[in-house]
């Protein structure tokens, strides 16, 4: 062996996927370290009694073994309380929906873990997520891109569509070449316990929490009113994209109405039911709204927290719940590639998704002083504020916001 051999740390979870990202590093001739992050200490929050981070570090320790890699475990719950679970409640209760696994990424994995990491003398961090990286030098300067994973079923890449450069650069996805079939069979071959483990379907690092439970502990419940807007409400008439101009030519009023949700009040509709808290529910949801003989499925097309009101839509088809844009404010724009970054003024064409393996839609973006407007060439359903939209060239994660 070389004696400039890199040193990486493994973010092991306890999973199949990690397991084999630290054995093709420890192939390729790294010097490999396992950390397993501690992220939750709350048991009474936890399903049934299985203790799943108990669990999940004896099977990154027994990986570590077999792999013949140091192990350590470091405890990131304080962090992951405060940067995770406080923003969560304080998003719910907003009214917005927060997506904890992005969240997770930018702000403990590839931010207070990849500091733990360097302490170690790292020289990189690797995770097993299904994505992948490269770069392009241009002017002797380097640019990472962040790419897709092969397996489009697995792709991962939108729960890191908020890293930035610095992070990127520090980053190495292992097994984002490969199919998870392959990933499945090489941890099979080699005998890790963790080969036929289930993908975990908790919060990001949580265990095997679920989240309506979680809230409730943290939230009181609070009756409310569950109100139907008819889908022939004077609302939506200006909410189409208007014949015969370019989205670049619409004026802001045009824009406005296009991308910021409807506002709702009590008397746009009738009272179809009650709910224990509208803070619980989230837009697209049709499940937990128990109203019986609509013949069609009710869904939620908005939440108002101040006012403890629900407001649904009878059908798939609602305009209530398809949208055609929305909106990100200035400072919640993130440029992956900052050399692609609009400047005011400026338009773009982009493939966007608003949601984890949705599959990618056409969308102009339209760089205005107040923030981004994304308008998709097709209706898109369920447009939550709080999520993530994050826009693709090809396979490459070009950006990412917070929808407003």
């Amino acid at each position: 062996m070389h004696q400039d051999k890199k040193r990486v740390v493994v973010g092991l979870s306890g999973g199949v996927d990690s397991s084999v990202a630290a054995y093709l590093l420890k192939e390729k001739g790294y010097e490999v370290i396992g950390l397993f992050m501690k992220n939750w200490h709350d048991e009474s929050v936890t399903i049934s009694n299985e203790c799943p981070w108990v669990e999940d570090s004896t099977d990154a320790m027994l990986v570590a073994q077999n792999l013949g890699i140091p192990f350590q475990a470091i405890d990131l719950s304080e962090e992951y309380r405060i940067r995770i679970v406080d923003y969560m409640f304080s998003e719910y209760k907003a009214g917005r929906t927060p997506n904890p696994d992005i969240l997770c990424n930018r702000e403990i994995k590839f931010d207070i873990f990849l500091k733990a990491a360097m302490k170690l003398k790292a020289d990189f961090v690797a995770t097993g997520h299904y994505c992948q990286k490269d770069q392009v030098e241009s002017d002797g300067k380097i640019t990472y891109r962040l790419l897709a994973g092969a397996d489009a079923n697995k792709d991962q890449s939108y729960f890191l569509c908020q890293l930035n450069q610095e992070q990127l650069a520090k980053a190495l996805f292992p097994i984002g070449h490969l199919q998870k079939s392959e990933v499945r069979e090489i941890a099979r071959r080699l005998d890790l316990i963790t080969a036929d483990k289930k993908d975990s379907q908790g919060l990001c690092f949580i265990g095997k929490v679920r989240l309506p439970e979680f809230l409730q502990q943290q939230l009181q419940p609070i009756k409310g009113k569950i109100v139907a807007v008819p889908a022939s409400s004077p609302i939506y008439i200006n909410k189409g994209i208007p014949a015969g101009i370019s989205p670049e030519d619409f004026d802001q009023e045009v824009l406005r109405e296009i991308c910021l949700p409807a506002t709702y009040k009590e008397n746009d509709g009738e009272i179809v039911g009650t709910h224990n808290g509208a803070h619980y529910f989230t837009i697209g949801q049709r499940k937990g709204l128990n109203v019986g003989g609509t013949g069609k499925p009710l869904f939620v097309i908005a939440t108002d927290t101040r006012e403890n009101i629900i407001y649904t839509g009878l059908g798939e088809e609602h305009p209530g719940l398809l949208r055609l844009g929305l909106f990100v404010k200035s400072e919640d724009i993130h440029w992956i590639r900052p050399d692609k970054a609009l400047s005011i003024g400026e338009t773009a064409r982009y493939m966007a998704r608003i949601r984890y393996r949705q599959p990618l839609s056409r969308a102009t973006l339209i760089r205005k002083e107040e923030g981004l407007y994304v308008l998709f060439d097709k209706p898109q359903r369920g447009i939550a504020a709080g999520q993530f939209v994050a826009w693709y060239e090809g396979n490459e994660a070009i950006g990412s916001g917070t929808i407003s």
